[in-house]
């Protein structure tokens, strides 16, 4: 599965701080990893309607059972509004239990630096 688009479902104010969130999950089973991509696009269209958002993509090696999530938000207030509602709350508990491992990175960047690379977001999360 190739990365999916960064969408923009709100621009950031010219020099705003964006809050950035990033996640790796390693996945135990192809079938979690099926279940994981099925739960996907709910997922993807809450990002896309989120008040606060500023963008977020995902990248996907299903065969290998790893994912990647890459997000930007106006706080982390926003964030974690977003974790805690709509399609995301009931994926991430589902999943759970097919979760083997997890990293997370946050830090802030500037509008100007939105969105930002898969190559800044895998060095935080290593």
């Amino acid at each position: 599965m190739p990365t999916l688009p960064w969408t923009v479902p709100n621009s950031p104010p010219v020099g705003a701080e964006a809050h950035v969130f990033a996640s790796r999950f390693e996945i135990r089973t192809l079938w979690g990893a099926l279940r994981f991509l099925a739960r996907t696009p709910a997922v993807r269209r809450q990002a896309g309607r989120a008040s606060g958002a500023y963008g977020a993509t995902l990248r996907a090696q299903p065969l290998r059972r790893t994912f990647w999530t890459l997000s930007a938000w106006e706080s982390a207030a926003a964030l974690k509004e977003f974790a805690r509602s709509g399609a995301h709350r009931p994926t991430s508990r589902a999943l759970a239990d097919q979760v083997r491992d997890v990293r997370f990175a946050t830090w802030q960047a500037s509008a100007g630096e939105l969105p930002v690379s898969w190559e800044e977001a895998t060095r935080r999360l290593t």
